[in-house]
C-alpha cells in the first residue's frame, strides 16, 4: 500500500485499486508532520498530521440579541415552519441569572430578600434567555398556545430554580400543525419555548430551512460550550420535561474538526431525522465539539445516573423527552461511523456534535 500526502489531498494506491480524499479548500494538511502511520485491520489507516484550517463556519443563530432586540420578531417551529408568534417586538432580550441565583441573594443581601417567591417573568415586550429555553410574555391578541387537555399529575420541579412552580395538570405547549411539544405554561402570561424547537427570526425576512438534526446537534453543542466556559463545568445530564435522565453527557473537547465521509451512511433512510445526514455536502468541514456518552433509557447505567444526579458539580439541560431521544439517535449514529477502535473512551461512548 502506498500513501500520499498532499496539502489538499491524501492518496491510498493498492494493487487492485486507488481513493483518493480531497479536502475542503478552507482545510490544509502538512505533510511533513505525519507521524505514527499504520493500518489496523478492521479498522483502517491511522496517521496522526498537523492541519491548518480557516474556520469561517457559521454558527446556527438561535437568537441574535443585539441585531434582534428592536426588530419586530416572529417565533416559528423548527420542525415544520409554522407561525408560533408573529411580529413580536422586543424592547429587552436578556440573561436569566444562573441557578441558585436566590440563596446568593440571600448570602450577600444584609437585610431581608426582596426578590423572595418572585419568580423571574417577562414583561410584554421581553424575551429572557436561560439556559436551554427562552421565557416570553404571550399577550391575549396573539396566538394562544394550546396545552394538551388530559390532566397530568407532575411531581418534578423544573431544574431552574426561578421558577417555583409545581404544575398539577398537562401545561405541554402544542404545535398546532405538527404535534411537537414546543414548550411549557410558566403561568397565565408566561410561556416557555425550548431553544431545541424554536427559531427565532425578524419579521418580513426569508430564511433557509435547517435540517432537524443539524439543528438539534448545533444548539446543544453551542450550550456546551457557553456553560463549559461561563461555570467551568464540563459534565452534563440531558433531561426530558417529564424529569427522567435520558444521557450523561462530558464535554470533552470544543476545538474539534469534522470532515465526515459518506461511505458509512447506509442502513439509516428509515430515520426521517438523519436524512439530511445523507445528503450533507462531503466536501465541507464541521467544527465540533467531541463529547462522551453514556444513554440512561430502559433503565441503562442507573447507578452512574444517581451519582452524576447529586454532584453538584454536573449540570442539568432540560428538553422536551422526545428530543432527547433524538439527541441519543444523533449520537449513536455518529458513534457508528468512527473507526472501532476510537468510539469507546473506558466505559464512555464517544461521539461529535457539529456547530
Amino acid at each position: 500500500m502506498d500513501i500520499s500526502i498532499t496539502p489538499s489531498s491524501l492518496q491510498v494506491k493498492t494493487p487492485a485499486d486507488c481513493t483518493e480524499l480531497r479536502l475542503p479548500a478552507e482545510v490544509r494538511l502538512v505533510p511533513s508532520s505525519c507521524r505514527g502511520l499504520q493500518y489496523v485491520a478492521g479498522d483502517g489507516l491511522h496517521l496522526r498530521l498537523q492541519v491548518w484550517a480557516e474556520s469561517n463556519a457559521k454558527l446556527i443563530s438561535m437568537f441574535n440579541q443585539s441585531s434582534q432586540a428592536r426588530e419586530c420578531c416572529t417565533f416559528y417551529c423548527q420542525s415544520c415552519g409554522e407561525v408560533i408568534i408573529r411580529d413580536r417586538k422586543l424592547l429587552r432580550v436578556l440573561p436569566l441569572p444562573s441557578e441558585n441565583w436566590g440563596a446568593l441573594v440571600g448570602e450577600w443581601c444584609c437585610h431581608p430578600d426582596p426578590f423572595a417567591n418572585k419568580p423571574l417573568h417577562p414583561q410584554e415586550n421581553d424575551c429572557f434567555i436561560g439556559d436551554s429555553f427562552f421565557l416570553v410574555n404571550l399577550r391575549s391578541d396573539l396566538w394562544q398556545p394550546r396545552p394538551e387537555l388530559a390532566p397530568v399529575e407532575t411531581h418534578c420541579l423544573s431544574s431552574e430554580n426561578h421558577f417555583k412552580l409545581k404544575p398539577k395538570a398537562n401545561t405541554k405547549v402544542i404545535c398546532k400543525r405538527c404535534k411537537v411539544m414546543l414548550g411549557e405554561t410558566m403561568s397565565s402570561e408566561t410561556t416557555k419555548f425550548y431553544k431545541t424547537e424554536i427559531i427565532i427570526q425578524p419579521s418580513e425576512r426569508n430564511f433557509p430551512i435547517i435540517p432537524r438534526s443539524q439543528f438539534v446537534q448545533s444548539v446543544i453543542a453551542q450550550c456546551l460550550v457557553e456553560l463549559s466556559t461561563a461555570r467551568s463545568t464540563f459534565r452534563f445530564t440531558i433531561q426530558g420535561h417529564d424529569g427522567k435522565v435520558y444521557i450523561l453527557l462530558w464535554l470533552l473537547n470544543s476545538d474539534s474538526l469534522v470532515i465526515e465521509s459518506l461511505g458509512s451512511s447506509r442502513g439509516i433512510t428509515k430515520f426521517p431525522l438523519l436524512e439530511d445526514i445523507l445528503k450533507a455536502d462531503s466536501s465541507s468541514a464541521w467544527n465540533a465539539v467531541k463529547v462522551l456518552y453514556q444513554p440512561c433509557v430502559k433503565s441503562r447505567n442507573e447507578k452512574l445516573s444517581s451519582a452524576w444526579e447529586s454532584d453538584i458539580s454536573i449540570h442539568t439541560l432540560t428538553l422536551p423527552s422526545a428530543t432527547c431521544l433524538e439527541l441519543l439517535l444523533i449520537l449513536s449514529r455518529n458513534n457508528a461511523t468512527l473507526p472501532p477502535s476510537l468510539r469507546y473512551m473506558n466505559s464512555f461512548q464517544v461521539a461529535f456534535l457539529k456547530m
